[in-house]
């Protein structure tokens, strides 16, 4: 008997065109047509897939209706695929929001996260304000939870993402080749102190400041990683299996022993 088709995720990992909207939309189609993206796969594109990590909101913020939304939908409900994506949306006192959205195979948006964590280290936080809730959305079985770059160091939101069923975290990012080892280390973290897959898109290349190293990867709640895209621009597809992360859970129910009483609702 064939098995059915299990789920996919595909690592969009790009070298982004610096503040060139358009031209990363065409991206995103060209190399999606190389790659094995069938219905009921996620594509996941990097933080602020559509302009690199600018801190020139006026210039790259969205517009209203946006966009960058408009594209990420219209792809979603071409190709019948679910599609996450980095964009920047206007806040308050002239700062943008770093969000990451969602749309299903419809092309209908299901999540608005936005980014709890500037990097202050980057200037990030005076040109973006925080954001204030954490997100999750369903998929295949899978309850996932996206986050930003930054957030990936702070182990705690993620740990109320899982209380609130979280079995998959997504990261997108710019996250940069001097600090490459702690973008590894702290994926396979995630996933193993949460039993939970952890799906990590990185840009690769450079923009005006900083080197890039790609690294995508997506690891399995064990820690193990599935699926690496290396350094260089590809769309990187793996199957995940939410029956895989549920026998680890009953198997080694490590999370029953959390200790509610020193973790917030976040």
């Amino acid at each position: 008997m064939k098995l059915p088709n299990l789920p996919k995720i595909v690592c969009g990992q790009m070298d982004l065109l610096w503040e060139n909207k358009h031209g990363n939309f065409e991206k995103v189609r060209g190399l999606l047509d190389h790659c094995d993206a069938s219905p009921a796969s996620m594509l996941v594109l990097p933080e602020m897939f559509s302009t690199g990590f600018s801190m020139n909101v006026p210039l790259i913020r969205e517009p209203e209706p946006s966009e960058t939304e408009a594209f990420l939908s219209s792809l979603a409900r071409e190709k019948r695929i679910s599609v996450v994506g980095g964009i920047v949306s206007k806040g308050r006192d002239n700062r943008g929001r770093n969000e990451a959205v969602a749309f299903d195979a419809r092309g209908e948006l299901i999540a608005r996260y936005c980014k709890l964590h500037p990097f202050t280290f980057g200037g990030e936080s005076e040109y973006y304000e925080p954001g204030s809730a954490i997100v999750t959305f369903p998929w295949n079985g899978f309850v996932v939870a996206p986050f930003v770059c930054y957030d990936l160091r702070f182990p705690e939101v993620f740990r109320v993402a899982t209380k609130k069923g979280a079995t998959m975290f997504l990261v997108i990012a710019n996250w940069p080749s001097r600090r490459v080892h702690h973008w590894i280390a702290l994926l396979r973290a995630r996933a193993i102190e949460n039993q939970a897959y952890a799906v990590g898109v990185n840009r690769c290349g450079s923009d005006p400041k900083l080197e890039y190293p790609g690294r995508s990867v997506v690891v399995d709640p064990q820690g193990e990683i599935i699926a690496d895209a290396g350094d260089s621009e590809v769309f990187l597809s793996a199957e995940v299996d939410v029956n895989t992360m549920s026998a680890w859970r009953a198997e080694f129910p490590a999370l029953k022993d959390i200790h509610s009483n020193f973790l917030g609702d976040g």
